[in-house]
């Protein structure tokens, strides 16, 4: 399964999300991450630490023959139309995600717009950096994507430091020593779960 994780905006969690979905699809087969970001923030987390699945840029192939069940593309941030449409057609699935405040909702507007306009129909939305309650931004934005009929994973992903920390020591969020660490992996567990449902 061939999964890219792509948005018109940047600073909505992209890197993470991609890490983090490797990271699971590790635990159900051998995976690949292709960080295909020109930043290269996959390459950098996976350098400051030890990720458990192997990370190549788009330049470079693995270092073994070994045959992969499962792909994971971290995509730059604002890609050109024609590259999305590049994108869309050589997945399994576009993950596109999005922050729940209205310059990320107006990006996302903008990525789905395109997708629209191309035809590519195999994409979900994931919900990321979700403020904990009383803030109710989350539960609105799912509301009115569900009420636009948009695609949308169950599960969205909490907005947690955890996730800085993963970052800052280049390891899974489930390896930090933290008590909030179990929760972010449970996000990612389910969304995963939800993404293998589907294939």
């Amino acid at each position: 399964m061939i999964i890219t994780v792509a948005s018109f905006k940047g600073g909505v969690g992209k890197t993470t999300a991609a890490i983090h979905l490797a990271a699971f699809l590790q635990t159900q087969a051998e995976t690949l991450l292709i960080d295909a970001d020109p930043n290269r923030s996959a390459t950098g987390w996976a350098s400051r630490g030890q990720l458990p699945f192997d990370v190549v840029d788009e330049w470079r192939s693995p270092h073994s023959n070994r045959r992969y069940h499962h792909v994971v593309i971290d995509t730059q941030a604002r890609p050109v139309e024609a590259d999305l449409a590049l994108l869309a057609d050589g997945c399994d699935l576009l993950v596109v995600p999005t922050t729940p405040d209205v310059l990320s909702l107006e990006a996302l507007v903008l990525t789905l717009d395109y997708l629209h306009k191309i035809e590519a129909n195999r994409y979900r939305i994931l919900l990321n950096v979700i403020p904990p309650k009383p803030n109710r931004d989350g539960e609105q934005v799912r509301a009115m994507l569900l009420e636009a009929r948009l695609p949308v994973f169950s599960t969205g992903i909490r907005r947690l430091a955890v996730f800085q920390k993963a970052a800052r020591l280049g390891v899974p969020v489930y390896a930090v020593k933290d008590a909030k660490a179990q929760e972010g992996w449970q996000d990612y567990q389910q969304v995963g779960h939800e993404l293998l449902a589907n294939f």
